[in-house]
């Protein structure tokens, strides 16, 4: 299995996990709270965690391709809902379980 781990700072952590995981919930299967998210894209798991001002992003896939289409996705979507963060890309560190 192989692992990717991101995240970043933001007064508003728990907002926008709570809103990529209902955009996800209109394509795949998402379960999440104000402070966790585990939602399935494609082959992958994608985890996120609001703890106070941090927001992290795990994306956990079988392979290298389905692990950068996850991350992809994940990226694409803060990037696109966090616009006030001017965020332009998420630094990603990657391990193999």
């Amino acid at each position: 299995m192989l692992k990717a781990t991101s995240g970043f700072t933001t007064e508003r952590a728990s907002q926008y996990l709570q809103q990529m995981s209902k955009h996800f919930a209109h394509k795949t299967a998402v379960e999440y709270t104000e402070t966790d998210s585990v939602a399935s894209i494609g082959a992958s798991t994608a985890r996120m965690t609001a703890r106070g001002h941090q927001l992290s992003f795990v994306a956990e896939s079988p392979d290298a391709e389905a692990l950068a289409e996850c991350k992809d996705v994940i990226e694409r979507h803060i990037i696109r809902f966090a616009f006030r963060e001017e965020l332009t890309a998420l630094d990603w560190t990657e391990t193999a379980d």
